[in-house]
This record gives C-alpha cells, structure tokens and sequence, in this order.
C-alpha cells in the first residue's frame, strides 16, 4: 500500500504534471473522489496546511474530517498505532501533521489505509510538490539550481529531494551547526551542496528560498537562532546575485524583517502566493494519485 510520507515514496515528477493539471482544468477532476473520507489530524496549528487539504479534498468530492490533538492526545491518552488503526476502520486517507516524524513511522507499520505527511520534524513533502509545481510554471526542473538561505530544515530537506528527482540540485547556505542530518545529506549526494556564505550560494542561482529561522518547536531557541542566522536574511542586494530571472519563494508563513525584506516579499519575480495556491493543487494531485 502507498503512503506519502517522504518525497520519493510517490513518482515526484508525475505528481508536478498532475499538480499542474489540476491547476488548468479544475473542473475535469471535481467530484472525482466522491463517496471518500479522510481525516486530517493536526498536533500542530496549520493555516495553510489546514485550508489548502480540506478544500482540496472537498473539491474532489470527499468527506474530510478534522481532528485536534486536544482530542487525541497522541503519545500521551494513545499510542499514534492505536489511532492509526482506529482511524482506518472510518475513513479511506489519514492525512496528519505532527511533531515527530516518528509517529508518523508508527503509524506506518501499523495503518491499513494510506497516510500523508502534511509535516512533521523530518519532512514537508507536500510543501516540496508545491514548490516545484512553482519552479515549473517558469522554468524547467531539469538543470535548475535552488539557493536555500537558512536552516537546513524539513522543508529543505523535502524540497532538496525533490530537486533530485526532477534533475535539478539545491545550494544550502547555512551557519554552521544547522545543516540537515548526515544521513539525509549522504543520500541525496551531489544534489545537494552546502555552503557557510549565502552570497555564494546565491550567486548565479535559478531561485532563492527562504524560511523562518524559529519553527514552531523551538521558541526557547529564538536569541540564539536570531545570533546565528545575522547575515543570512535575503534582501535587495543578495537577491541580485542571482539569475536575472530568478524567483523569489518562501513557505510562509513569513518573518519580515527577519530571514527576508518586505521588498523581496513583494518583488515582482517573488512569487510565494503562486506557491501558496500551489499547496492546494498539489494536495489533490497527492489524494488522487493514492485513492483514484
């Protein structure tokens, strides 16, 4: 049975055509899922996750249920196996967003309907879709280069193995000590660069991204994350090392002033509402890839 836990364990460049699709002919694929239910369940607070999953699979036709931690209680009042399988004699999809990638691996070996990681602290692979169905739209995938200012997070992570899947690669600029795990970073090989200097990662580059320095999780971390990061916002002058037509993207939600400049937010080549429409699209590309 497929899942959609990690970019990679669906065909990533089939679920960017159907994404796109999608996008074009929304009508051609409404209703296509009717009779389905899925929930979704969210440890964490979402805006666009929540939005973007439940509309989608509305458009589609299905019955989607939402479910809050507070309801729950996951690891603490059941184990993340127990409601997997729980979850799986009402609904066709569990869709979840969590802390840990862990729960997620539980659920896994013990679900008998698919699951898809709407986030956890590993991966953001509907994210990473999204993000490519953006690139796509203006360039192709094949041979783009993205530099990546910041931390070396889930969505990094996820976007990077989507880059290597389509042939494209991705420049980390980072400080040292927030690069992604060593393990992810043998696996995706020369797809993935990883520099100290933003200004070299972004010279030359097809588009630039960025995310919050602080994710949600790691407030405690705030000063210490703000010292570290000094230097790595993307602003006026780093944007204009890369590409002439480079594109601008972040995930959102974002900090301004912070990890970006109100100016580069509403640049005429950013393009992260583009991207945030795309979290929809891509969704239902996911959800009928799984159920169709």
């Amino acid at each position: 049975m497929a899942n959609f836990l990690r970019v990679g364990d669906l065909d990533t460049e089939a679920l960017v055509a159907r994404g796109l699709e999608m996008k074009a002919d929304p009508g051609r694929w409404a209703g296509s899922l009717a009779g389905k239910s899925v929930a979704l369940f969210f440890e964490k607070p979402s805006t666009r996750t929540r939005i973007s999953t439940e509309v989608a699979a509305a458009q589609l036709g299905m019955h989607p249920v939402v479910i809050g931690n507070e309801s729950v209680g996951l690891g603490s009042r059941e184990t993340p196996a127990d409601v997997v399988r729980v979850m799986g004699r009402y609904v066709d999809l569990a869709a979840m967003r969590v802390f840990s990638h862990e729960s997620l691996e539980a659920m896994r070996r013990h679900s008998g309907i698919p699951l898809v990681n709407l986030l956890s602290d590993l991966a953001h692979p509907c994210q990473a879709i999204a993000d490519l169905m953006t690139i796509a739209e203006r360039r192709p995938l094949e041979g783009s280069r993205v530099a990546y200012i910041g931390d070396g997070n889930n969505v990094c992570i996820s976007l990077a193995r989507g880059l290597a899947r389509t042939g494209g690669r991705l420049t980390l600029a980072c400080p040292p000590g927030y690069e992604p795990p060593k393990e992810e970073v043998e696996e995706l090989g020369d797809a993935l660069e990883i520099v100290h200097d933003p200004a070299e990662a972004a010279d030359g580059a097809d588009a630039l991204y960025t995310d919050v320095w602080t994710s949600m999780g790691q407030e405690e971390e705030r000063e210490q994350r703000l010292e570290a990061f000094a230097g790595f916002q993307v602003d006026a002058h780093l944007f204009a090392a890369a590409s002439p037509e480079a594109i601008f993207l972040h995930c959102l939600p974002a900090h301004r002033g912070e990890e970006v400049t109100s100016e580069i937010m509403e640049h005429p080549r950013s393009v992260v509402f583009d991207q945030a429409e795309h979290r929809l699209h891509s969704v239902k590309a996911i959800l009928h890839t799984l159920l169709a």
